[in-house]
Formats: structure tokens, sequence, C-alpha cells
């Protein structure tokens, strides 16, 4: 199999790939990402993932590389990137017990070699339970919401409160799955 790079530190990320024993190396990405929508949700978090993507490109001679960004969207507007502390993930939360929220990822595939790009993105409807204030700070003792778009996860303790979704689980994570492998058979990779 050719050498799969993921331009992204995201643990979660990283998971998904060694869920499906994929062989891949790390090298995360220094571009500055966009975090204002100029036309659409959609066409912010496929830039992002490029940027990204392209960003480490530019630093290896050949390899297929892959770039991803995740965001929450709620209400005609992007909520919620990652939270810079404590107090704005349970304030955020709140706001995303209230009505169902959209989380979008924007996937990027560069074959270095060829310099073949392909950019596609996953929108999921996520649907959660209220908590209360003592549940969301014991919540917040056994996970940490910084390193999360949104502040939750699905795949640990989140999955008590998220009752329901509609669309990809793996999106919701960080990474949609069936997505990426759909674009990596586009560069003559296959994951199974």
């Amino acid at each position: 199999m050719r050498k799969i790079i993921l331009a992204s530190g995201s643990a979660q990320r990283k998971k998904l790939l060694d869920l499906l024993d994929v062989k891949f190396t790390v090298i995360k990405s220094d571009a500055e990402e966009l975090t204002e929508i100029k036309t659409t949700c959609a066409a912010l978090v496929k830039h992002n993932a490029l940027i990204k993507a392209r960003d480490v490109a530019s630093r290896v001679k050949k390899g297929v590389v892959i770039g991803a960004d995740t965001v929450v969207y709620l209400g005609g507007k992007i909520l919620i990137l990652k939270p810079k502390s404590l107090q704005e993930a349970k304030k955020n939360l709140k706001l995303l017990f209230r009505r169902p929220q959209w989380v979008l990822t924007g996937v990027a595939v560069i074959d270095v070699e060829s310099g073949k790009e392909i950019v596609s993105y996953e929108k999921t409807r996520v649907f959660m339970e209220p908590l209360t204030d003592a549940e969301i700070d014991r919540y917040y003792q056994k996970m940490s919401p910084l390193d999360k778009a949104g502040g939750f996860d699905i795949e640990g303790r989140g999955s008590a409160f998220i009752h329901r979704i509609e669309g990809c689980y793996t999106n919701v994570i960080g990474l949609p799955m069936a997505k990426l492998f759909e674009m990596l058979k586009e560069v003559g990779v296959f994951l199974i």
C-alpha cells in the first residue's frame, strides 16, 4: 500500500484510521484555518481541509495526504469550533442542547506524486438530551472538551446524551470513513 499521511494531530482521527489497521504517519499541518463563513459552511470546512493537506503535501516527496476539518453548525452560523476554555465549552454545550445541530467535516486527499486533489465534505445531524450543570461538570471531569469541535464526544461518555444522529457516525468523531474510503479509491488506495 502507498504511504498515507494524516495532516492532523487529532487523536480521534488517528483512532479511526487505527481501527481499519491502516499504516499511516502523522504530520501535523501548520496551515492557518479560516474561522468565518464567507459563502457556506461546507465551503469553509472543505477549504480548511484542503489547505491543511496542501501544507503537509508541500513538505513530502511522495504518498497520499489526508486533511480534515470539523465544525458544529447551529442556527445558520458556525456555533462552535474547538472551545478555548472549559467555561466556553460548557456554555456552548448548553446551546447545543436546545435544538439539533449539524456536524460538518471537510476532507481533502492529495496524491503527492500526481498532484491530484480530491475535496469533499460530510454532514451529520446530531440530537442531544439536555444535561444539568452538575452533569456537565461531571462529564468534563472525565473528558476534555478542548480538542473536540463542539466540546463533546460521541464515541465515549457523550454517547449517553446524544440520543440520535442522522448521517455518518464517524463524521461526528471527526473523519467520515465511508467518504474517505471512496476518495482514497480515486487515487488508487484501497483500504479493503
